[in-house]
């Protein structure tokens, strides 16, 4: 496969669809998606596909990181431009409610 030289236009618009299927993996506690709870911190694309996606999950020891790395790796065969996925989980800036969007915080009943 060749690597297509992307313009930074498009990779920002791979980038949100890339967040946008992001929108699709479920945490399974809480019932919100990872994008709104705040768990996903960067995504980088690269011209060749690759992405990274640098997350974090809402305690250190959370019993489904394995579960929504799957689900990760699910959805993003949906976008067609990504041709490889690393999920990195990383612990800082640590996670803490100020990072969930308005729409989770309403959800779960946060101030």
């Amino acid at each position: 496969m060749s690597e297509k030289n992307y313009s930074l236009e498009e990779v920002e618009i791979i980038k949100g669809n890339i967040l946008k299927a992001l929108e699709q993996v479920i945490d399974p506690e809480l019932g919100i998606d990872i994008v709104n709870l705040g768990l996903v911190y960067e995504i980088r694309f690269d011209d060749d596909g690759a992405t990274e996606i640098d997350m974090t999950l809402t305690t250190m020891g959370c019993p489904l990181a394995d579960l929504l790395t799957d689900q990760i790796y699910d959805v993003m065969k949906g976008v067609p431009e990504v041709t490889k996925v690393d999920v990195k989980l990383v612990w800082y800036p640590a996670w803490s409610v100020d990072k969930m969007s308005r729409y989770a915080r309403i959800a779960l009943g946060v101030r």
